[in-house]
């Protein structure tokens, strides 16, 4: 491990693994193999035998049950880490959800409960997130989040997550104006598609992707690995200076109109 990108002495907490196709997952390996050390999360005890093997793989200090729709987890999350570490230095937020009815349907046909759910699982619990790391941030640190390209242009099948992640990416650049004095920086990580458990229910997914892998410039697509350097880049101190940003790991899927 070479120390011109090290994590070495940062504490980082990660939201949203689920198990070993995991986005989260890439990115707490990434964390754990440049020095971090970690607290993970599980969504609910049926996520439990899954999850807990990977916690343990990363040495992770703290591992706590997180289901952003239950009231208090939470908060519960962000108290164990003040009282276990007293600050915080990263955190990665890697969530999404819509109900399967809306997300399948036309996002003009989206029911106003669907719709509402998808923006507070997959958008307002960031800011949540951020909101309960800053006190815990006095020194700075950093903020990160999960997109796709969809979020910017009309993707066939991404449908009702279109608006949500769109809202995902405006709330990054807010938050990175509001937390930018502090020391706090924003960012959202937007892979081309990937196959992730997240990811499946999207109708033809399999359509999505290799019309993703024809399309890019690079004639493939990333795969979580890469998502996961480029996160621990930029929760380094190498990227002290870059915040705001919708970085794109997508093997140039997003250049091409």
């Amino acid at each position: 491990m070479s120390d011109f990108l090290s994590l070495k002495g940062k504490r980082g907490l990660v939201v949203g693994v689920a198990n070993e196709d995991s986005i989260a997952w890439a990115c707490a390996r990434a964390f754990h193999e440049l020095g971090a050390e970690l607290a993970m999360t599980y969504v609910n005890d049926k996520a439990l035998p899954w999850v807990r093997p990977l916690a343990e793989r990363v040495h992770a200090s703290l591992f706590m049950p997180c289901d952003v729709r239950e009231p208090g987890q939470l908060e519960s999350v962000f108290e164990t880490i003040e009282a276990e570490w007293g600050q915080l230095d990263f955190l990665l937020h890697s969530i999404a959800f819509a109900p399967r009815d809306d997300l399948h349907a036309r996002v003009v046909d989206s029911s106003q409960a669907g719709f509402l759910q998808a923006m507070d699982v997959s958008c307002h619990s960031f800011l949540r997130m951020a909101h309960m790391a800053e006190p815990l941030m006095p020194r700075g640190g950093a903020l990160l989040t999960v997109s796709f390209y969809g979020a910017e242009k009309v993707v066939e099948d991404y449908n009702l997550m279109g608006p949500v992640k769109a809202a995902l990416e405006a709330s990054v650049r807010y938050a990175a104006a509001e937390l930018g004095p502090q020391g706090i920086r924003v960012h959202a990580l937007s892979p081309g598609p990937l196959k992730t458990r997240a990811a499946s229910g999207i109708q033809r997914f399999d359509d999505l992707l290799e019309r993703a892998r024809q399309r890019a410039p690079q004639d493939n697509l990333a795969d979580i690995d890469d998502v996961g350097a480029a996160a621990a880049f930029l929760v380094s101190d190498r990227a002290r200076t870059i915040t705001g940003n919708t970085t794109y790991i997508d093997a140039g899927y997003h250049v091409v109109g």
